[in-house]
């Protein structure tokens, strides 16, 4: 698929960029490796859910980090290799563990049962020092478990949440309506309770600081509203922090591409009906070059 973007628009888009995460635009040194952009683990797909591991891994790849390796929290494997996605390395959950990596993306498809709440405990002690991304699952243990998160105080390195409106509330022990009735206090809540980032997923997503700063995002599009956008979504912002841009940045320029993606997908007759969350990769693939290629 060859994407279009109008000079005003593509103007547009490069004066947010560079406003909120300039190191997004920079070009590639010429003398770069893949040791360069990082190494990503992520970690779940329990049995059944194998897609939502595949899903993120390939959004990171496509994001740009040097290596990707998904640990699958299955006793073997679910597949020897993604026949359109070999660059990706796969092994296990329980193998993964062993090795090290530049950032951790842990959630998608984990599932609750044991093996997972091991994996979750073990992970939140492996991470203390290395950037970490929490989705879907992982906070779904976190809610029924709290004594699982570490004290604030021995934490050398901000992590991120990125709960949908009805993890919000499973961590918050409250509603979905409840939640939706006030996303500003909401993600300002989660962000103070666990002193960390927070990303609040849905029509235009709220980051919170751990200082209780909040940044709107207003890319994307109804078309989002579909199986495996989180996952895709985790895999961007672990792509880009695993890449060493600070969390800041790397937040802000994640949630804001995989919005953007959509918006170029569904300017270009894909969507908003029927997209979906493994044609974003690519998109956000080309929207990540034009702004480095027309950095001036």
């Amino acid at each position: 698929m060859i994407y279009q973007l109008d000079q005003q628009t593509l103007r547009q888009y490069q004066a947010y960029a560079r406003r909120y995460f300039p190191l997004l635009c920079q070009p590639r040194p010429i003398d770069s490796h893949k040791g360069t952009f990082g190494t990503l683990a992520i970690l779940g797909g329990h049995t059944g859910m194998s897609g939502a591991l595949i899903l993120a891994g390939c959004a990171a790849l496509k994001t740009g980090c040097g290596k990707v390796w998904l640990g699958f929290n299955q006793p073997r494997i679910p597949l020897p290799v993604i026949t359109d996605r070999p660059e990706i390395m796969l092994t296990t959950l329980t193998a993964l563990s062993k090795q090290t990596s530049s950032a951790y993306v842990m959630g998608c498809g984990l599932g609750t049962d044991h093996s997972a709440l091991t994996a979750l405990r073990h992970f939140l002690d492996l991470s203390l020092t290395k950037p970490l991304l929490l989705d879907a699952d992982a906070l779904n243990l976190i809610a029924r478990q709290p004594e699982l998160w570490p004290d604030q105080c021995i934490k050398t390195y901000p992590w991120v949440l990125t709960p949908h409106p009805a993890e919000a509330a499973r961590l918050l022990h409250s509603t979905t309506a409840e939640i939706q009735h006030n996303r500003t206090a909401a993600v300002l809540q989660l962000a103070q309770r666990y002193g960390t980032w927070v990303v609040l997923k849905g029509h235009e997503s709220l980051i919170a600081s751990p200082e209780g700063h909040i940044h709107h995002n207003t890319s994307g599009n109804a078309g989002l509203a579909t199986a495996g956008s989180g996952d895709v979504l985790s895999g961007v912002i672990g792509s880009l922090l695993a890449q060493g841009i600070p969390i800041q940045q790397a937040i802000y320029a994640g949630v804001w591409l995989h919005g953007a993606a959509a918006d170029v997908l569904v300017a270009h007759g894909i969507g908003p009906i029927g997209l979906c969350a493994h044609e974003l990769a690519d998109a956000i693939r080309w929207l990540r070059n034009q702004l480095t290629e027309h950095q001036s």
